[in-house]
């Protein structure tokens, strides 16, 4: 296999998203500083920048929040590695072009670009509940497998009416209709998150050593909402669900475990190291997109080296791949960068973006 093949954004063009009325971006294929006060659009860029190339917003799970106030809807477009992309929403419909052709799935679409998406809200991999780490996995799975995402959209689907029929009482029934589709959709999830976790092992124990610089005993261990028969454990459990009114056993009970010295590391990490575990699971997720797609992700750094010591800072930055097109936010260009002769810088203020160098 020969040298990874470079995602890149050539251009994205932003209307009545987020505080933008209007704006174009045109990044450099390398690396590319946004540089500007807080509340001035900075996060918003690059939260376009993942909902073009995703559909997806790592801040909401909704579209709804992305029109700016007072405004009907939002459309996107851009280049990116030779493809012209747009989505447009309006009146809560999504409509997406890929090279001006309509799109009624995003499977050709999504196949077009990939991102990794770096924040200081990263922490919450560690503190947060373990929905958080399920949306971690599910990030990369909806990335390297393009069944992925039409698996999980059933499995919710199907959890979601199960869900409504226990809290209504129903006749077991109408509830059972739901089962075959929650386990055949659970079961392929459940196969691809491990299969991620146990690719993700090796190069996240490679990324901590490199960002903490030495030796760190964390590890990563991947647990089913089900043991082994989900059926049989549905049924199983069907009193109890219809006592607690929700389905108790399932992918959705997921979860991504971290553990320091095989504690969990969220009790018994420190401060710094927790930072450490964040930054290498985002340095981890970088490299399985890498290896498995055979193309660098877009990397989307949204001001996080503000939070970082300069040790940390530097190691980070080393460690990113060479190859990949880089766009960063900061509020503060020379205490974070030092030497930025090589980096297309760009200013943000009053929602307006100028080129610097």
């Amino acid at each position: 296999m020969g040298l990874p093949f470079q995602h890149a954004l050539e251009e994205i063009r932003l209307i009545q998203f987020r505080c933008f009325e209007s704006l174009v971006f045109r990044p450099d294929n390398h690396f590319n500083l946004i540089v500007g006060p807080n509340a001035q659009g900075k996060t918003s860029l690059l939260e376009a920048i993942c909902v073009l190339l995703r559909l997806q917003s790592p801040r909401t799970s909704i579209f709804t929040p992305l029109i700016s106030h007072g405004r009907g809807g939002f459309s996107l477009e851009g280049t990116c590695s030779g493809r012209h992309l747009q989505v447009r929403y309006e009146m809560g419909v999504r409509k997406l072009r890929v090279d001006s052709v309509e799109q009624k799935s995003p499977r050709t679409y999504l196949s077009v670009g990939r991102v990794a998406w770096f924040a200081n809200s990263d922490g919450e991999l560690i503190r947060g509940g373990s929905g958080t780490r399920r949306r971690y996995l599910d990030f990369m799975g909806s990335q390297i497998d393009p069944n992925y995402m039409p698996h999980l959209r059933a499995y919710e689907r199907a959890w979601r009416s199960r869900n409504f029929l226990l809290k209504e009482g129903a006749a077991g029934k109408e509830i059972h209709a739901f089962d075959k589709p929650l386990v055949t959709s659970g079961e392929a999830l459940a196969t691809c998150r491990q299969a991620i976790v146990d690719a993700l092992k090796p190069l996240f124990s490679q990324a901590v050593k490199e960002i903490s610089g030495k030796e760190e005993a964390v590890t990563l261990h991947y647990e089913r909402g089900f043991q082994s028969d989900f059926h049989q454990e549905l049924l199983a459990s069907e009193s109890e669900e219809r006592r607690f009114r929700h389905t108790l056993v399932g992918v959705h009970r997921d979860e991504l475990r971290l553990l320091l010295g095989g504690e969990p590391a969220v009790t018994f990490a420190s401060e710094g190291q927790q930072r450490t575990i964040a930054l290498s699971l985002k340095l981890a997720q970088v490299r399985l997109l890498t290896e498995q797609t055979n193309a660098a992700p877009i990397l989307l750094l949204d001001d996080i080296f503000g939070e970082l010591d300069a040790e940390r800072r530097r190691r980070l930055l080393e460690n990113l791949p060479k190859e990949a097109q880089k766009i960063l936010t900061t509020t503060d260009l020379r205490a974070n960068f030092g030497d930025i002769s090589d980096i297309a810088i760009f200013e943000i203020a009053q929602n307006q973006l100028y080129r610097k160098k």
